[in-house]
């Protein structure tokens, strides 16, 4: 028997490139499209995923992270379950405006959204709140999933949900929550669940911002 038989892999994959990221607007909860590149790399991400042969695949409803869920589906016999609890985080009135306008009216506030997983923005949600409504999705799958072990579960979702349900199931202290980085269109984390029980999963981050190289002067 494999040394593995018993580890739970958890793969969070963040959408490929839209518009607004390639202008660094905020998106936030607003249900932006993939560009072609970004279609692009939601399939050479694809490519390098269906060898982890996942048993489950679930997304954000928004539709960045759908069409990505999908284009990785369509090299696999699953289906993608959306689930709105994967949406990136709600930015409130920053949604919409780009880092440049956002700095302008808000002196100050991007860095300190950036450093302090407290912070909310006006009208929106904090990264710790974040956490606390996708850590459920995890809990979920790890209670009714019997088959999880020796296998991967497979996330579709945002970039800052990621970084919060990472830190979320890291157990790290809010202080440390800035440590993990953004990631890049259609990269990925790794996870492992070593614990025996949901109230004791034993995770590990095994990988952070891995990715399916894809140079975009090439396209």
């Amino acid at each position: 028997m494999s040394k593995y038989a018993g580890v739970r892999t958890l793969i969070l994959l963040r959408h490929g490139q839209t518009e607004w990221n390639a202008v660094d607007r905020m998106q936030g909860r607003i249900d932006t499209d993939l560009t072609e590149l970004g279609r692009h790399q939601a399939k050479e991400a694809a490519r390098e995923l269906v060898s982890r042969k996942a048993i489950a695949i679930v997304s954000s409803d928004l539709r960045r992270a759908y069409d990505t869920a999908v284009a990785l589906a369509d090299h696999t016999a699953l289906t993608v379950r959306s689930d709105p609890r994967l949406r990136e985080t709600s930015l409130g009135r920053w949604e919409g405006l780009n880092h440049r306008e956002v700095d302008a009216e808000y002196p100050g506030a991007r860095a300190e959204w950036r450093l302090n997983a407290d912070y909310v923005p006006p009208g929106g949600e904090s990264k710790l709140e974040v956490g606390a409504r996708a850590l459920p999705v995890v809990r979920e799958l790890y209670a009714e999933r019997q088959d999880w072990p020796g296998h991967t579960i497979i996330l579709v979702a945002h970039g800052g949900l990621i970084a919060a349900l990472t830190a979320a199931l890291l157990d790290l202290p809010p202080a440390n929550w800035p440590c993990l980085g953004g990631l890049a269109n259609a990269s990925w984390v790794q996870l492992s669940g070593h614990g025996p029980t949901i109230d004791r999963p034993g995770w590990r981050l095994d990988v952070w911002n891995a990715a399916a190289k894809v140079a975009p002067d090439v396209l």
